[in-house]
């Protein structure tokens, strides 16, 4: 459709900004998991670093997880909730100007943080290692993105709001919360500063920010994804709205109050320990409400998997996001934990949910926007998408699969005790028979790497294919 007969009808969506998240999100992916194939080979080869302090792994570990969270997972996050929030308000996204903000604003924050954590300026706090100037661009470009988003629902054409809608809401609201909380500090410097918090407190307010990160960004957010994209690919309508719905009120409630679980055997007071790990095996019922609801989606459909390599990205994801959110809840029980934490069972099962559930879903949104958004009917090569699945399907198994093994390897070893009562290993020894599955780590990740570089090349050519022209609203449901 040309851009003339477009601007004729009652007007169209802002998909300009949408389309620059979506090509920022699959840059950055690439990026992101770079990285981590760096500090993979590093944790094998230890002198792969060479010696140069901005290469560490210390420096570049946190660089590679606000990169594929925040880099990668955020651009995802604004592309898909600015497109979904037209569609289903039947209306053009609110304040242009701000929505261009967002972007420009948020690619300012990930360029800071590739700048500044690679020369060691940290707080030291997991996924808010970043120092408050850059925080205080944070919470400008959060609240521009939660006015950018609110308006639109407040100015829809249609009475309801879809709930893909009301996770997006969720998501935006909370992230502001966590981050402003968990961020208050009292700067000493340009770059330094000190928590406002102390001690326990501290520890308390930073893993409630921590697992809220992924209850919230990582979960909500992409649940919101889920609920839109999944009916749309498949051609059917959500399995249960109702049920979607309870998910929504269920997941929101409970995932609040599960961060203590990440505090086991610490200072934090037992009570407190007990309560977020009662609501972490709480959280395994809206988890999996959401998961079968996403599947079942597929009823009657099942076929579809065969030929559609899209619709597999988006499924396989949710497999994922039930396998992580069932051992989540586990993981949190205290004698299981006292196994399983400080060792790379924790890591993979961080990874099953970010290269399972967020990387999957993420991927199948994008490959289904990107055509749509640059006037193709379809993606430049569809056997590049599917081996890109491939690729990335292969890859999470051997990586998640190595650590499981070597993480309750770890558990055991560090707990063997000979009958004198001294330690049967050294820790030397726990990272020498170690060394192996971090070696087939690496190999998981070089093949999910390979599979997002062969998604930049088939969206870059998808991209450069055709002008990109803004979607018409819909005559017959436009904003007066």
């Amino acid at each position: 459709m040309k851009q003339s007969a477009l601007q004729t009808t009652a007007g169209t969506f802002n998909d300009t900004v949408v389309r620059q998240f979506s090509i920022m999100a699959v840059i950055w992916g690439a990026v992101g998991m770079l990285v981590g194939v760096i500090i993979a080979a590093q944790l094998t080869w230890p002198e792969l670093n060479l010696g140069i302090p901005w290469l560490s792994y210390g420096r570049l570990r946190p660089l590679h997880t606000n990169a594929v969270i925040f880099a990668f997972g955020g651009c995802t996050l604004f592309a898909t909730s600015y497109y979904v929030v037209q569609r289903t308000c039947q209306t053009r996204l609110f304040g242009d100007k701000l929505a261009s903000l967002t972007f420009w604003g948020w690619q300012l924050i990930i360029l800071s943080a590739v700048v500044s954590l690679p020369m060691g300026y940290t707080s030291g706090k997991e996924y808010a290692e970043l120092e408050w100037p850059i925080d205080i661009l944070i919470a400008i470009v959060w609240v521009s993105y939660a006015i950018v988003f609110f308006g639109t629902l407040a100015k829809r054409t249609v009475r309801h709001i879809y709930v893909a809608n009301w996770f997006f809401g969720a998501f935006i609201l909370t992230v502001a919360m966590l981050h402003i909380v968990n961020s208050a500090a009292i700067p000493a410097g340009w770059m330094k500063s000190y928590s406002a918090y102390a001690g326990v407190q501290d520890a308390m307010i930073q893993w409630w920010y921590g697992h809220n990160a992924v209850g919230f960004f990582l979960t909500a957010g992409f649940l919101g994804i889920m609920y839109y994209f999944i009916p749309k690919q498949a051609e059917r309508p959500v399995y249960s709205y109702r049920l979607s719905i309870v998910h929504f009120w269920a997941l929101i409630f409970t995932y609040m109050w599960a961060g203590p679980h990440h505090l086991h055997y610490t200072a934090l007071p037992d009570w407190t320990q007990s309560l977020g790990m009662v609501f972490s095996l709480i959280l395994l019922a809206p988890s999996w409400g959401g998961m079968i609801n996403g599947v079942m989606t597929l009823s009657g459909a099942w076929h579809k998997l065969r030929d559609d390599p899209i619709l597999r990205f988006l499924i396989v994801s949710l497999s994922f996001y039930g396998m992580s959110t069932f051992e989540g809840p586990m993981m949190s029980i205290k004698t299981v934990n006292a196994l399983s934490h400080y060792t790379d069972w924790t890591v993979g099962h961080v990874h099953s949910g970010a290269l399972g559930w967020v990387g999957l879903v993420s991927m199948g949104s994008l490959y289904y926007l990107i055509p749509r958004l640059f006037g193709q009917k379809k993606m430049y090569s569809i056997p590049a998408i599917e081996l890109h699945f491939w690729l990335a399907t292969v890859g999470i198994v051997i990586y998640i699969a190595a650590m499981w093994i070597a993480g309750v390897m770890q558990g055991l070893m560090w707990r063997a005790i000979n009958t004198d009562g001294t330690l049967t290993y050294t820790f030397v020894e726990s990272v020498k028979a170690t060394f192996p599955y971090y070696v087939l780590r690496l190999l998981g990740g070089l093949l999910y790497l390979g599979g997002m570089l062969i998604m930049v090349w088939n969206v870059l050519k998808t991209a450069t294919a055709m002008p990109a022209v803004d979607t018409a609203i819909p005559a017959t449901q436009a904003h007066a």
